[in-house]
């Protein structure tokens, strides 16, 4: 991976923590970098462009001078190849308009051919040699300042400055009469070194071109399943504080393909709540409109509509188990099989606070009656389900369970006569307990993907919930561990990066 794609890392939304300032009205997941994130990014960055540039050509230099009595004398210095770079030290520091990853107390090391000539008038002849020499670079600091704006609901990325500053140098030549000439090779110091710096540079400024395409490359959606997608388009300019770069996205579910919103939502002001400690690498603030934008998309698909013929307790959808609650019934149509066709009245409405998370869900429920190759409506009952859930964090998903708190019933309409509805309610109650809810856990459980860069996951992750919201707070994990620099590198306080983390 180039050094452009590895600092995508440090600039998208796979690391978020809830912000303070206040949002605009089209997003509805807040993002923000914070300084533990920014270190454990910068970390990987300076480690993956040190691997994406080594081995490094320097351009050859050649030098030509005159010297009294001795004639013409012709120096070149070729195939200048870095080929290991350690770090001492490295920080990340957040400005106005953007951010600067600054290497500090960095040494190269380099390999070289040398080769040297001279002619003389007194007598005619030409004298050369040649052999190989290693450099070491010392004290070498490296930095980027780079810009971020949003761009039709993308990033873009622009250089603002890159400067690379060589202090030291060293010159060991080896073969040849090497010794005579080490003095002469020495005088290529301030070449050597302006050419490094110069090189490097370039090389930094190409990647964050190629970042720059990768970013307007990069999918405004991400697909949950072949009916919704995640609205993950950037709404405005990252905001930059001392220690964090807030991001906003929309954040919504979408008909997939389409970018069509089903409702129109709106996000509450933010609450206090942030991550304890502001210790994690990141969180997630999810409002619950972008939950009740899910449910308004699989309603609007007429996903949520189910024929109950199975149930655990099959002897329920028979008339004769009715017989006394509803007497009409049996007597209309003895023995007969039944099937209860449910399906809701309106889209679940998702509802978050500080002590609860809960849904209410509006739906119709029909008894019908199956006679010869006929299903016979005889009764419609609306109900009004109250269920709380538990949320959990699964790799990189937000999934969870509902459990059944209440309902309520109203009879809508009946073939049989009037129905007494609480001598129905523990059927119902069976039929919501054994069928409605393990049907919905069954989805919940799965969960839907967070904006997670790929690569890289969620570790230790704790749900907080606040007035309308919920915050995920967590640690991030990379997992791309084939992809990982083999060359030697030392950072102080970075992760060790062979180890597998999962």
């Amino acid at each position: 991976m180039d050094v452009g794609r590895c600092f995508l890392f440090l600039l998208l939304p796979s690391f978020l923590l809830l912000p303070t300032h206040s949002q605009t009205s089209d997003s509805f997941t807040s993002v923000l970098v914070s300084q533990n994130g920014l270190d454990f990014v910068k970390n990987l960055l300076v480690n993956k462009a040190i691997a994406s540039i080594i081995p490094l050509q320097v351009p050859r230099i050649e030098k030509s001078m005159r010297i009294p009595f001795l004639g013409g004398i012709d120096v070149v210095v070729s195939n200048l190849t870095i080929y290991e770079l350690d770090v001492a030290s490295s920080y990340v520091k957040l400005g106005d308009t953007g951010v600067v990853i600054v290497a500090s107390g960095t040494t190269c090391n380099l390999s070289m051919n040398w080769h040297y000539t001279y002619s003389t008038w007194l007598p005619p002849i030409e004298i050369s040699d040649q052999g190989i020499a290693s450099v070491q670079v010392e004290g070498m600091e490296i930095g980027l300042s780079l810009g971020l704006k949003s761009d039709e609901g993308g990033l873009k990325i622009s250089l603002s400055e890159c400067g690379c500053h060589v202090k030291d140098i060293t010159i060991e030549l080896e073969g040849g009469a090497s010794w005579f000439y080490q003095g002469m090779v020495n005088a290529f110091k301030d070449q050597i070194g302006s050419s490094v710096e110069s090189t490097i540079s370039k090389k930094l400024t190409e990647g964050v071109s190629d970042l720059d395409s990768f970013l307007q490359s990069l999918p405004k959606e991400i697909p949950v399943d072949d009916k919704a997608a995640l609205n993950v388009t950037f709404t405005s300019d990252p905001i930059y504080k001392d220690s964090s770069i807030t991001f906003e996205i929309d954040g919504l579910f979408n008909k997939r393909e389409t970018n069509q919103v089903l409702k129109s939502f709106f996000r509450k002001s933010l609450s206090s709540v942030i991550c304890p400690g502001n210790s994690q690498m990141l969180g997630i603030s999810v409002d619950e409109a972008v939950f009740n934008s899910a449910a308004a998309l699989y309603y609007n698909a007429e996903f949520m509509q189910w024929i109950v013929d199975k149930i655990p307790e099959q002897s329920l959808l028979n008339t004769a188990r009715w017989r006394f609650i509803i007497p009409q019934l049996y007597k209309k149509y003895p023995n007969h099989d039944m099937n209860l066709n449910i399906s809701l009245s309106s889209p679940p409405l998702v509802r978050i606070s500080e002590q609860y998370v809960g849904a209410n869900v509006n739906a119709d429920l029909v008894i019908n009656v199956l006679e010869a190759n006929q299903v016979i409506p005889v009764a419609s009952i609306s109900l009004v389900i109250r269920g709380s859930g538990a949320l959990r964090v699964m790799g990189n998903n937000l999934g969870g369970t509902v459990s059944l708190q209440d309902f309520s019933m109203t009879l809508k309409w009946s073939n049989i006569g009037n129905l007494h509805l609480h001598l129905l309610q523990p059927i119902v109650w069976t039929v919501i307990q054994t069928v409605f809810v393990p049907y919905a856990n069954d989805h919940l459980e799965k969960g839907f993907p967070l904006p997670i860069i790929h690569g890289f996951t969620l570790e230790n992750a704790v749900i907080i919930c606040s007035s309308s919201e919920i915050t995920i707070c967590s640690d991030v994990a990379y997992l791309d561990s084939s992809q990982l620099p083999k060359s030697r590198l030392s950072l102080p306080g970075s992760m060790p990066l062979e180890t597998k983390w999962l």
